[in-house]
């Protein structure tokens, strides 16, 4: 039986134009009248979540830079995990020699060099928050929660990721959130870890937790999980990972997910 479901934000509980459906709203009031807990986490910074607490009525933690801070819903910091300082100027190194544009996210700040580079302008509709301009990242790697990597060259940045994986190993933690994202944090900051927090926080069992996702790190939260749900716009490779596939984030991927796998008949 599922006690909680923990789902990801873009691309999965919102359209591509960052809204919320009627149906995404009303499947999970439906959890919520079913005594089933749900949960958020994404990459974005916890003020880019405020403003699914309302609507979603939610009460649990969030888990903002993909675990790497953990608020409540009025925001107030759980727990906090920053990339060690001495990696923070080799992954944004590491980053800029694909051609990527980075960005920093620490504290409540978010950082970047050039206000008119790649994704932006659509990161800050997305979060609702403009960024700090800066003329260089020096003097700002302590506190880091989140370095980016942005491009539209989807390859470079999988291919970033992969060598941000193989050189700086077991120190941080390396995945895309987006096609044209690559996320690094803390090791301790990946959607795995998530799922295990709230885990021990509500006493749960592994196989009471469903999880939907539809980008690479969402895999580790779906092997930490009994139930889950690939959305059908991931790629082929989330999709295998996953126990079941939904309809896109266009056709109501989630509230499908929910209805069909999770309170429906089908449901585990």
């Amino acid at each position: 039986m599922i006690r909680l479901v923990l789902t990801d934000v873009d691309g999965t509980l919102v359209t591509q134009e960052k809204e919320l459906t009627a149906r995404a709203v009303e499947a999970v009031e439906r959890l919520h009248e079913a005594g089933i807990l749900f949960a958020v986490t994404s990459g974005r910074p916890p003020r880019g979540m405020s403003m699914l607490v309302e609507p979603l009525a939610l009460a649990t933690p969030i888990a903002a830079f993909n675990g790497g801070l953990l608020v409540s819903p009025e925001l107030e910091v759980l727990e906090e995990h920053a990339i060690p300082e001495n990696l923070v100027a080799p992954a944004l190194d590491l980053l800029e020699s694909f051609g990527l544009s980075t960005w920093v996210y620490r504290g409540n700040d978010w950082l970047v060099l050039d206000p008119d580079g790649p994704h932006v302008e659509r990161e800050a509709r997305t979060v609702r928050f403009e960024p700090h301009v800066v003329e260089s990242f020096e003097g700002a790697t302590t506190d880091v929660a989140k370095v980016v990597g942005v491009s539209d060259d989807h390859d470079a940045v999988a291919a970033a990721a992969a060598k941000a994986r193989e050189v700086l190993g077991d120190d941080v933690s390396a995945s895309r959130s987006q096609p044209y994202y690559v996320d690094v944090t803390h090791p301790g900051a990946n959607k795995g870890a998530v799922v295990r927090y709230l885990c021990g926080r509500y006493e749960l069992a592994p196989e009471e937790i469903a999880t939907i996702g539809d980008m690479p790190n969402d895999v580790l939260m779906f092997a930490h999980s009994g139930l889950s749900i690939a959305m059908g716009n991931a790629d082929r490779e989330v999709q295998r990972a996953a126990r079941r596939v939904t309809a896109s984030n266009e056709d109501d991927g989630f509230a499908h997910a929910v209805e069909r796998f999770i309170l429906g008949p089908a449901g585990v």
